[in-house]
């Protein structure tokens, strides 16, 4: 028994293993918990300043909209220049963010208008810090961990999910909201001094891409002309437009449906977050990786998700969401993982910054959808066309992926196609 939970745990946690990504990994435990306290803290900002589901939708729309937009840039940028340096960037500028609106909430000068401006901020900054964050998983582990170190990162975010919400639903109840952005703010210095302690010598960094003209066209092309890419990516931008504005939906619940405080918000998040965790620790171990896999993983996130808007009371909506956290950390670390692995090095940043506009820049259409349904009938159809957007999404993929499969890398691209068990693993079936 001691021997097969031994080889249960090694087979789970074997990336963090690798140094440079356990200390990525526990920069981003610290600064992902302060992401999602302000995230509770910032949605309840915005219903005091306005009251209004569809405002707080609108603040989740340009905070995505510039990825919705600008996101291929950004992946051309990751392509281009030192995925090390450019985190270096992206992240510090979140502190700055972070600290300043904190400053305007402490101050009592915050205005509806100004948590927009920074919402776009934010989101411009994104535009580079997604692709860039995401391609540079593989750096740390190489291919044979990718699998394992997405799962993991997953798990990661879900665990912050839980971490801070219960911190900001404590913060907001005895202290106020600034606090929460404050600390945020300070949060990503944990995230640099990691990046800086890295050894870069054990980094598989890729040849850099050399500036030329046409490499956004290139990256269209690509994902156009590779069925397996194109068709997650699509499955990827339904459910991330109408299913991933938890965000949006959740407040709104909490608030009128409950009629609950930041605590309630917080709890939801939090159920979402446990299960998340608990499905990262069960699928991270796993090898397999398939589109078959990635359409019953979407139709159960849209089933849980169908269940969790139905709940009459705060206490079992809470408990099916950690059914949706399950659900949705195995989507996500499948169709992160697919496009990873399907997508030759040089192409990878591209890809990624393309999975970042389905899956984020897509909120900058569903977040004002979501709220203005919440807002105009009933808070609940605003998690329930989510949940139906996932299910119309598995079918999709049930016809689109059926007989796709991934591209072969060539030899030169640098890819271990020989030794990587994870790239073996990838199925289309």
């Amino acid at each position: 028994m001691a021997w097969a939970f031994g080889q249960y745990a090694n087979n789970t946690f074997s990336s963090l293993k690798i140094r440079n990504y356990r200390l990525y990994y526990i920069g981003q435990i610290i600064s992902t918990s302060g992401t999602f306290m302000q995230s509770v803290a910032q949605a309840w900002l915005v219903l005091q300043l306005s009251n209004s589901g569809t405002a707080l939708g609108l603040v989740m729309a340009l905070q995505y909209l510039p990825v919705l937009f600008l996101g291929p840039y950004g992946g051309v940028i990751a392509d281009r220049f030192s995925k090390r340096k450019l985190l270096f960037f992206t992240q510090s500028t979140f502190g700055i963010l972070a600290l300043g609106l904190g400053i305007l909430v402490l101050t009592g000068l915050v205005r509806l208008w100004m948590v927009d401006v920074f919402a776009l901020c934010y989101g411009l900054i994104s535009t580079i810090d997604n692709p860039t964050r995401q391609s540079f998983v593989v750096e740390m582990v190489g291919e044979a961990q990718l699998r394992n170190a997405v799962t993991l990162y997953s798990g990661l975010v879900n665990l912050a999910r839980v971490i801070g919400p219960s911190i900001a639903g404590v913060l907001i109840a005895t202290i106020g909201l600034a606090p929460c952005f404050i600390l945020n703010g300070l949060s990503y210095v944990a995230v640099v001094i990691m990046l800086a302690v890295m050894r870069t010598s054990e980094l598989r960094t890729p040849v850099p891409t050399p500036r030329a003209s046409g490499q956004l066209r290139a990256g269209f092309r690509y994902v156009a002309s590779t069925p397996v890419l194109r068709n997650v990516l699509l499955m990827l931008a339904i459910i991330g437009t109408l299913t991933f504005e938890f965000q949006v939906s959740l407040p709104l619940i909490a608030q009128f449906t409950f009629h609950g405080d930041a605590r309630s918000y917080a709890a939801l998040l939090s159920g979402m977050g446990i299960g998340a965790v608990v499905g990262g620790l069960i699928t991270a171990g796993q090898k397999k990786i398939s589109t078959k896999l990635l359409v019953i993983a979407a139709f159960l996130f849209g089933f849980t998700t169908l269940v969790a808007s139905v709940m009459p009371n705060l206490v079992l909506a809470t408990l099916a969401m950690v059914l949706v956290g399950v659900c949705s950390i195995y989507f996500t670390s499948l169709g992160n993982s697919i496009l990873q692995l399907a997508s030759e090095p040089h192409m990878r940043g591209r890809v990624m910054a393309l999975w970042s506009v389905a899956f984020l820049g897509s909120t900058a259409i569903g977040g004002p959808i979501v709220g203005w349904i919440g807002e105009s009938t009933d808070p609940r159809w605003g998690l329930a066309v989510g949940g139906f957007a996932a299910v119309i999404a598995a079918g999709l993929g049930l016809v689109t992926l059926r007989h796709a499969s991934p591209p072969r890398s060539e030899p030169n691209t640098g890819v271990d196609t020989t030794d990587s068990a994870a790239e073996r693993d990838v199925r289309v079936s």
